[in-house]
């Protein structure tokens, strides 16, 4: 990708809201945010303090923005913004910051550096100033469908393997069913056991179900890269698949930024609301037992714990139903000393995982994980993202530890309490 230093300036400066102004303006450079961040804690590097990773766009709102900053430009006090900015701050923007907004829980001011981030990353994109990694998933994303170059076809292929180890018959483009299921890239590829869980799931709780053709992919690499116009895109297909099925309710998978991006970036994108609700599968899991749908038995007294996907906890809200399903399916379930909104990140969140530059960084923060972990003792770690599982996986190996990840939404398919003689096909009634 070519650089365009005038274009990412004007992005940059596009992206300076009153929101963002008065963050800057507010903000008392305490450092508290830095204590709040992985990347800083296990390397006790100051330039990883979050704050600090915006000082291109501050320095921007301070020339522009503030009568100060506009005099010292005048009297040649101060340099404006360079093409060096944006060189050396792109390593930072990218391979130290998740966006799992960590930082933001403790700014004694309430300056939601996250969002912060996620704006400037507009500004870098614009300029070209972005990993190749992400840059190349994104492209995918945008031509092939997903960021994993995930074809038709391949999810065809397996669902035909779910289907013959199942028996169950996977319903594709039912219109009017009352839910339609996205998968992302990686639950195809690396753990297709998810979609096998979610097909027995459905099926046992009889609910009417159906998967797109058109738009089956929930990962969003234009809000990692920082594209609104890749983002847009993005969801604008989805919404266009379910509103031309009819649906009632699009689930969001075991996939973080997928939450994010289409559950409360997803409107705002397109400019409208959504004729159907979003529902993440933990939330719709709990709903579904709640109701007496799911029918679950059986206590693993297998000690586990629960890593919590940050952009669907502590960004998203969904705190409770996990920790409801794992109450019915393990006795020995014990939280980690940090959990729910201030659990600390899989450190592969954000792109990260896939900016190949940035493996030795996200390898070295796994510390903190393995703190966590050891602290505990535990043998079994359960979560309920795809990317915080690999990631998670590559940092066991990594650190040589005998501790097993699995998701959620499997653990909880284990313990279904029976399965249906006769299945269904989908539609909520028995085929």
């Amino acid at each position: 990708m070519s650089h365009d230093f005038a274009k990412g300036v004007a992005a940059l400066e596009s992206q300076i809201d009153s929101r963002i102004a008065a963050y800057f303006s507010s903000c008392v450079h305490c450092g508290l945010c830095a204590e709040a961040c992985l990347f800083y804690t296990e390397t006790q590097d100051p330039r990883y303090t979050p704050i600090y990773k915006l000082e291109p766009m501050r320095r921007l709102w301070k020339e522009q923005h503030t009568f100060w900053g506009k005099f010292a430009i005048k009297l040649g006090l101060s340099k404006p913004l360079s093409e060096q900015d944006f060189a050396d701050w792109e390593e930072l923007v990218y391979d130290s910051c998740t966006l799992c907004g960590r930082c933001s829980m403790v700014c004694p001011v309430g300056n939601d550096i996250t969002y912060m981030i996620r704006k400037e990353r507009e500004g870098f994109a614009a300029a070209g100033y972005t990993p190749p990694g992400l840059q190349e998933a994104t492209h995918r994303a945008l031509t092939i469908g997903s960021p994993m170059g995930v074809t038709l076809k391949t999810l065809q292929a397996a669902l035909r393997h779910v289907e013959r180890n199942t028996g169950l018959k996977i319903p594709m483009d039912r219109q009017g069913a009352d839910y339609m299921a996205l998968f992302s890239s990686m639950e195809v590829v690396n753990f297709p056991e998810y979609i096998e869980s979610v097909a027995r799931i459905f099926d046992a709780a009889r609910l009417s179900w159906t998967i797109s053709s058109q738009a089956f992919e929930a990962t969003n690499s234009g809000i990692q890269i920082g594209s609104r116009e890749a983002a847009r895109e993005i969801v604008g297909r989805v919404v266009d698949a379910a509103e031309s099925l009819g649906v009632k309710y699009v689930i969001s998978p075991e996939c973080g930024h997928a939450y994010t991006a289409i559950r409360w970036e997803g409107p705002n994108l397109i400019g409208r609301p959504y004729k159907f609700e979003i529902i993440h599968i933990l939330e719709l899991l709990d709903q579904l037992q709640q109701e007496g749908r799911l029918k679950l038995s059986g206590l693993t007294e297998t000690p586990l714990t629960f890593h919590d996907p940050c952009q669907i906890v502590r960004r998203g809200g969904v705190i409770e139903p996990p920790r409801d399903l794992l109450g019915k399916v393990a006795s020995g379930f014990v939280e980690m000393a940090d959990h729910g909104e201030m659990n600390w990140c899989c450190g592969g969140g954000g792109g990260v995982s896939a900016n190949e530059r940035a493996e030795g960084l996200r390898l070295k923060v796994f510390d903190r994980k393995r703190k966590q972990l050891e602290a505990l003792g535990v043998k079994t770690l359960v979560t309920a993202c795809a990317n915080c599982r690999i990631v998670l996986e590559e940092g066991i190996e990594d650190r040589d530890m005998d501790v097993a990840v699995i998701g959620l939404t499997e653990l909880v398919a284990e313990h279904l309490a029976t399965t249906p003689a006769t299945a269904s096909d989908g539609s909520g009634a028995e085929s």
